[in-house]
């Protein structure tokens, strides 16, 4: 139903972080498979992605784990970002029902003041990316990163909720 799509710069404990969220989804049959794009190629994440059964790509970037992708919909994080339970329901109830574009909720614990929020960066993966293969594969093309893919998307927002990752 999903394919997962991370792209990891070096990040080996956050990767698998964001793993460990996704085991219950894999096993349930929502995650169809997971591609790990590495844009600083290292030999340990090349290691977590195949002792996880994970797609690794070493080139070819974010157009190329678009192209790859098996399912119809695809879900875009940031290493180190965790999904918290109860988010398979809110997923397949979107895929299901919508054609655009969904974000997840970021959770209460990670949720910044607002005059933080103001002057802090803005990361477009930051809340996660649901999205069709057939509107990723456009935008992926002259994209340098996934960042790229999802900036300035309209979204809908998802009823679950992301534990976003801590900044690099």
């Amino acid at each position: 139903m999903l394919s997962v799509l991370i792209e990891t710069r070096n990040n080996e404990e956050a990767l698998a972080r964001t793993l460990s969220s996704l085991v219950s989804a894999a096993v349930s049959g929502v995650v169809r498979e997971v591609i790990v794009c590495d844009r600083g190629p290292s030999a340990e994440a090349h290691q977590i992605a195949d002792e996880t059964g994970c797609h690794y790509l070493a080139d070819g970037g974010i157009a190329a784990a678009v192209q790859q992708a098996r399912s119809d919909w695809l879900l875009m994080l940031e290493p180190g970002a965790r999904l918290v339970d109860g988010w398979t329901e809110a997923v397949e109830h979107h895929v299901e029902t919508m054609t655009m574009p969904a974000r997840f909720s970021r959770s209460r614990v990670d949720k910044m003041p607002w005059f933080t929020r103001l002057f802090a960066p803005t990361r477009a993966l930051i809340d996660g990316l649901l999205i069709r293969k057939t509107q990723a594969l456009p935008l992926s093309r002259h994209a340098a990163d996934a960042e790229a893919v999802a900036r300035g998307l309209a979204t809908k927002r998802l009823p679950a909720e992301i534990r976003i990752a801590k900044p690099e």
